[in-house]
């Protein structure tokens, strides 16, 4: 009775122990994804002032981490149609423990942005790669369950952030970027080598609730397929923009502007994180109860009001009580994006809505970089504000997609 259809070669893969069982193992390659970002994100500042770069120099060296992530995405999609979505997560996990130990190798903003390169490469072809082998697991399940897998990756950066802020003042960013490459080639391998046993399971029923009509390609007078992933790829550029500003310039507003010492500012991305993990640990409940629409909407607005406060409060306290807000109000627009994006158009949905989420990434530090120089850094944060109100508005005008 708990058989499912699946393409897995074991029977015990076709059954609800073995679908939970590869819930887990995909749950442990977001938590590394999020583990691995946050490692870096927070060393940041230290690595900025061994570049000498200036915030605008900064920002465009950033640009090579969204830069390799989106210029891999799409091919990322091809190759996950040919080899299968588990084979690349694992390859892509690799990649991405190997190259982290590149950003602090660099002793110019050049340098730095091809290593970014690299490393923006690796973490493109993992998130495109792990998203559509969950969003194959959400069908088989039947039930919303993308928000705990994007949790497991606010968790992990939460880990690492914190992890990082401990460290920052005991370990050169050298040593301890290279503490995270052993760390993750040990959990890759271990999860990965019992990922490849399993092939991408089928859903457990041909179509879910209202997801016919769109499927199909439009309803009658409603938009077509492929308007709706591209919907829902916009409503992810606005969400990853905000994740990226925090990531990249969050632990810099509290040093530079508000006088945080080095640990307390990597706190701040910890504290994004946890609440980004708070969110989306809940985020099932709330899509079940009250609906995309209502999650897109209350998100969006939620994450503006957070942001405003988080970029112009004059204290470090109001601002990290801000940071935290922000991550409740994104937390679950990202998963809904990929979920949606995955369903309608397989791997290459999620590819091309990764592509224009993570645009936000490739517009954001630079953007913020260039602002923060015209006029101020918290001035420049306002931005993350505008863009998830902005998500909100489209969340509320596609309700009916």
């Amino acid at each position: 009775m708990n058989k499912l259809r699946s393409g897995t070669t074991g029977a015990e893969h076709g059954t609800a122990a073995g679908l939970r069982r590869l819930r887990v193992l995909l749950t442990v390659f977001f938590a590394l994804d999020g583990f691995v970002f946050a490692g870096w994100v927070v060393r940041i500042p230290a690595i900025k002032a061994q570049t000498g770069a200036s915030a605008s120099a900064l920002g465009l060296a950033l640009l090579g981490v969204s830069a390799g992530a989106v210029v891999t995405m799409m091919l990322t999609g091809r190759l996950c149609r040919r080899f299968g979505n588990h084979p690349v997560t694992v390859a892509s996990a690799l990649l991405l423990a190997v190259s982290v130990a590149l950003p602090p190798l660099p002793r110019s903003p050049l340098a730095l942005g091809l290593a970014l390169l690299v490393f923006g490469t690796a973490y493109g072809a993992l998130n495109v790669a792990m998203n559509s082998a969950a969003v194959d697991l959400v069908a088989a399940l039947g039930r919303p369950v993308m928000p705990s897998f994007h949790a497991a990756f606010s968790l992990g950066g939460m880990v690492g952030a914190g992890a990082g802020g401990i460290v920052a003042g005991h370990l050169s960013p050298t040593a301890h970027l290279l503490g995270l490459t052993v760390i993750a080639l040990v959990v890759a391998v271990a999860a990965g080598l019992p990922l490849l046993r399993f092939a991408a399971p089928r859903p457990a029923r041909p179509s879910g609730p209202g997801t016919g009509a769109v499927a199909a390609g439009s309803g009658r007078g409603g938009p077509s397929a492929r308007t709706v992933v591209v919907v829902f790829g916009v409503i992810a550029l606005c969400t990853a923009y905000g994740e990226g500003a925090l990531a990249d310039w969050g632990a810099l507003h509290l040093h530079q502007d508000l006088g945080a010492a080095p640990g307390l500012a990597a706190a701040g991305y910890a504290v994004f994180a946890l609440a980004m993990t708070v969110g989306r640990l809940s985020g099932t409940a709330l899509l079940e109860r009250l609906g995309r629409t209502a999650v897109l909407v209350g998100g969006g607005t939620v994450a503006a009001a957070g942001m405003l406060l988080g970029a112009l409060a004059p204290g470090t306290g109001a601002a990290l009580a801000g940071f935290g807000v922000t991550g409740l109000g994104l937390a679950n627009m990202f998963p809904v994006a990929m979920d949606r994006a995955g369903a309608l158009g397989g791997p290459d949905g999620v590819a091309a809505a990764s592509t224009l989420g993570y645009g936000g990434m490739l517009i954001g530090p630079p953007a913020i970089g260039f602002m923060a120089d015209w006029l101020s850094l918290p001035v420049a944060l306002t931005s993350v504000a505008l863009l998830a109100a902005c998500s909100a508005v489209i969340g509320y005008a596609f309700r009916r997609a």
